[in-house]
């Protein structure tokens, strides 16, 4: 019997190895997004912290882009990415430990926040920039959505996790997730993949730079770059949940947790139909169609009352945003040369990995100033609004018809 590609993907040893490590490490940091958000609003009460663990998160990936690129090119890619789980773990553990000693403060939290996001602000680009070498170009797209359900499937269960087990204390939390971050590592170092050369390029201003210049040369990869970033840059809905759980919505830390996985379920069910029926064409006009998707749910989770709404609001919110990510991802990685993939996948992390930060720093800055309801509905509107600029300046990514090379 002829495989499918999709099983075919699953074939792949090394393909598996970087799988787990991907959905492990996510569901760390899921988890961890559930403890510190709920930590951080116990102790200090205000949204604009929870604004501030974004920007904690942000600043050393923004900072760091460049170095990033020049390194995930001339190194190892497995060594880094490890390196960095490691280095993940150690700040979960002053975390768990500062929790179990009673001298945990906002200052201690961002501090570590900040740590671990200098850490990701190298694993994520690597781990993008390694994935094309595990599996042959023509099935690239379907190994990106099983990528793609992989975390979704990490989204839903490091929350819910998270949000039980914080019932324990944040301790708990801590200590299971720097596990976690370990074991992601383990499963990079038995990784086998046949290595190749590493070129040693003198580091210039232009090879540092030259992921940014090949995306401007790129428009259809600006474009879906772009596009996702201001989606998720005004749509950072995810930074007020905590006050969404406690205050509107009126639940605990379970409620919490499950608010934080909603949009996984989305995007977990999203991710296994395209991996089993991949996009074949119009991929330009449906990535603008999934962003304005995005957008109308985030308006009605805005101004839901009701905890089964707002949870079906994530729950579509997951599903169409998955549908832009795994266009993007293949078009970046698809059209990029393999010696440049490090540089351009950092380039479109900063983009698409800090703008996560950056919207929530951007929510909570808002929902202190107007208060949570209408800062959500703000995001929502501009994310359509986005849309409807983006379709008139990128035509060629409108044009663009199939992900296939």
């Amino acid at each position: 019997m002829r495989s499918t590609p999709s099983q075919s993907v699953l074939l792949h040893r090394p393909f598996m190895f970087y799988l787990c490590a991907r959905a492990i490490t996510y569901m760390a940091f899921q988890m961890l997004g559930v403890a510190v958000g709920w930590q951080i609003y116990a102790i200090t009460g205000s949204a604009m912290y929870l604004g501030l663990v974004g920007l904690a998160q942000f600043l050393p990936m923004f900072l760091l882009t460049l170095v990033v690129g020049q390194v995930a090119d001339q190194y190892d890619r497995r060594n880094i990415a490890r390196t960095c789980q490691v280095i993940e773990a150690i700040a979960t553990g002053v975390l768990a430990l500062a929790s179990f000693s009673g001298w945990q403060s906002k200052e201690s939290i961002l501090l570590m926040i900040f740590i671990i996001g200098a850490a990701r602000a190298f694993e994520g680009p690597t781990l993008h920039a390694l994935l094309p070498r595990l599996v042959p170009a023509n099935i690239f797209p379907q190994a990106a959505a099983w990528s793609a359900s992989a975390m979704q499937t990490a989204t839903i269960i490091g929350p819910a996790v998270g949000g039980f087990l914080y019932t324990a204390g944040p301790t708990a939390v801590y200590m299971l997730t720097g596990t976690a971050f370990l074991s992601a590592g383990l499963c990079m170092t038995l990784l086998r993949i046949e290595r190749q050369p590493l070129k040693h390029e003198p580091v210039t201003l232009r090879s540092v730079l030259a992921g940014i210049s090949f995306i401007r040369s790129r428009r259809e990869v600006l474009g879906a770059i772009s596009l996702d970033l201001f989606a998720v840059l005004l749509g950072g809905a995810t930074a007020l949940l905590p006050i969404y759980a406690r205050d509107i919505l009126a639940t605990g830390p379970w409620g919490l947790g499950l608010l934080r996985s909603a949009p996984a379920v989305g995007a977990l069910t999203m991710s296994i139909f395209l991996a089993r029926r991949p996009l074949r064409h119009r991929v330009g006009i449906t990535m603008f169609r999934a962003v304005a998707v995005f957008g109308a749910a985030t308006i009605l989770f805005a101004v839901s009352t009701s905890f089964l709404l707002s949870f079906a609001m994530l729950v579509i919110l997951g599903a169409s945003d998955v549908i832009s990510v795994v266009i993007r991802q293949s078009l970046v990685q698809l059209k990029t040369p393999d010696e440049m993939r490090g540089r351009v996948s950092a380039v479109n992390s900063m983009f698409i990995g800090t703008s996560n930060q950056l919207g929530e720093f951007e929510s909570g800055v808002t929902a202190a100033l107007f208060g949570p309801v209408p800062a959500v509905l703000l995001g929502g509107i501009g994310t359509i609004i986005v849309v409807l600029v983006w379709i008139r300046l990128f035509p060629q990514l409108a044009a663009v018809d199939t992900l296939e090379t």
